[in-house]
């Protein structure tokens, strides 16, 4: 297949790589997401909770024990 498009006369430019800076933002956003994420799985009870009662505790259960989080 690549000797077709040789053949054509047809060129492909390389896909543009992003700069740091440009990527700065999204992986600002991603650390923010996952450390909310852990947050809730790992840390959202007794003292450290945001939300009052149990119902995160009891969504996010099967969760915590799966990343190994003791809460019990």
């Amino acid at each position: 297949m690549s000797e077709v498009v040789a053949e054509r006369g047809i060129s492909t430019a390389p896909a543009p790589i992003a700069s740091p800076s440009e990527l700065l933002p999204y992986a600002i956003f991603a650390g923010f997401v996952l450390f909310v994420l852990i947050y809730f799985v790992g840390a959202e009870e007794g003292v450290a909770s945001l939300v009052s009662g149990t119902s995160v505790h009891e969504f996010l259960h099967d969760g915590r024990h799966l990343l190994g989080f003791p809460c019990h």
